[in-house]
């Protein structure tokens, strides 16, 4: 039996899909593709590639790619993966670095989620890359996530030399979840005075919207538009936040941490903070709360620029037939400019 778009799509939903996302999904749903939200996490840690996205790579032992570890904040040892540009290229450096922080709700990802995107930042605006592995809920306690991100920040700095970059041009970066981080690593670079040449947030998250027990609680508009959605559906914002933030100890949690980390648009100074290209897809529910935090810095007086993706979901990025191209092209012209290799 086939799968017709009206099986899955609301109406006002697939009025908005572009026509390749829809045809995606569809097939997606026709071959049985796991929604990892419909599953218990000991499953899906018990299974992990089952569950593993189809766009994530392996890139142990390619050339100039080298896996390390860097000391958090309580003696973890965070997982990152590090890439440099060829000197045949580029020269020898010292080069500019980014950071990047995948996404996947604080619970989902690792090296492999993010590692094309770093291969083409690498390769395409002759940066070095330095994924991050923070850790995730629920075997660890939601925040750690930033004090691993913060103390890698840190880490590169400090070791400048070894890593052949220039500690003072650093970029910072990442998707939804990752995406969170990086707007909290802005504000809390600006208070510790390290100094940052560019945020790249996609799709981030920037509302409480982890700590929800209902879709309708949120003041966003897309929020309640896409709840429904086919890809980052209310359903799998509510399985993230369970993991992340349990019932029992949701208040317990958010207590030992700033509320602008649990919400990034509750931050209180918004003046100061490095230039932000925000990045988000008309199709999904954090679309208007990415671009409130846009506007938040355009009040603060700070450079920024936000891109709407039309008739995009929340993966747009990774799909190599879809929008992917065009997402990488945005990525390597803002890196190369902040950096200074346009």
């Amino acid at each position: 039996m086939s799968i017709k778009a009206e099986d899955v799509f609301k109406p006002h939903i697939l009025a908005k899909y572009d026509p390749e996302m829809v045809k995606y999904v569809l097939e997606a749903k026709a071959a049985g593709v796991p929604a990892q939200h419909e599953f218990p996490i000991q499953q899906i840690r018990a299974d992990p590639d089952r569950f593993k996205a189809t766009w994530s790579k392996d890139v142990s032992g390619y050339e100039r790619v080298v896996e390390g570890g860097v000391t958090s904040k309580d003696g973890y040892k965070v997982p990152i993966m590090i890439y440099h540009p060829d000197p045949t290229q580029y020269g020898e450096g010292p080069y500019g670095l980014h950071l990047n922080f995948h996404g996947g709700g604080f619970v989902l990802g690792d090296l492999t989620t993010d590692a094309e995107l770093c291969l083409n930042m690498r390769d395409g605006a002759g940066v070095v890359v330095i994924d991050v592995n923070y850790r995730h809920c629920p075997e660890t306690l939601w925040g750690k996530c930033v004090e691993d991100a913060w103390a890698v920040l840190l880490w590169a700095r400090e070791s400048a030399t070894s890593l052949k970059i220039n500690p003072d041009s650093i970029s910072i970066g990442g998707i939804s979840a990752g995406g969170q981080i990086s707007c909290i690593l802005q504000h809390k670079a600006r208070d510790a005075g390290v100094p940052l040449k560019l945020c790249l947030a996609t799709v981030p998250v920037t509302s409480e919207g982890f700590l929800y027990r209902e879709y309708e609680e949120s003041p966003f508009a897309s929020f309640h538009e896409f709840a429904y959605g086919p890809v980052l559906p209310w359903a799998r914002m509510k399985f993230f936040g369970e993991l992340c933030f349990p019932r029992d100890d949701a208040e317990e949690i958010c207590a030992m941490w700033p509320d602008w980390w649990v919400a990034p648009l509750k931050a209180k100074n918004w003046t100061g903070l490095c230039d932000t290209f925000i990045r988000t897809g008309e199709c999904d529910v954090l679309r208007d709360e990415g671009e409130a935090y846009g506007a938040k810095l355009v009040e603060g007086g700070n450079k920024v620029t936000v891109k709407r993706y039309l008739g995009a979901p929340h993966i747009f990025m990774y799909l190599d037939w879809y929008r992917k191209h065009e997402f990488d092209r945005d990525t390597n012209t803002a890196l190369r400019q902040a950096h200074g290799t346009a």
